[in-house]
């Protein structure tokens, strides 16, 4: 999946139905709301509510916290 994928403006999070981000070089797409990762196997997005797992330390990245 690519970040200008025009998919990406209509996914949601099948948990609070949120927007979801592409982290940039890799196939995860995240919920910063709820620190949830939902992976894209071979350009499809896994979104079911059991696929999401959640950040190891809460943090973001990309946000400034994950000590990048």
């Amino acid at each position: 999946m690519k970040p200008d994928d025009p998919l990406l403006k209509i996914l949601a999070c099948p948990l609070d139905k949120g927007p979801l981000t592409l982290l940039p070089g890799q196939d995860v797409l995240l919920n910063p709301r709820l620190q949830l990762r939902y992976p894209v196997v071979d350009g499809i997005p896994q979104l079911l509510p059991s696929s999401g797992v959640r950040t190891a330390d809460g943090t973001v990245p990309g946000d400034g916290t994950a000590g990048e």
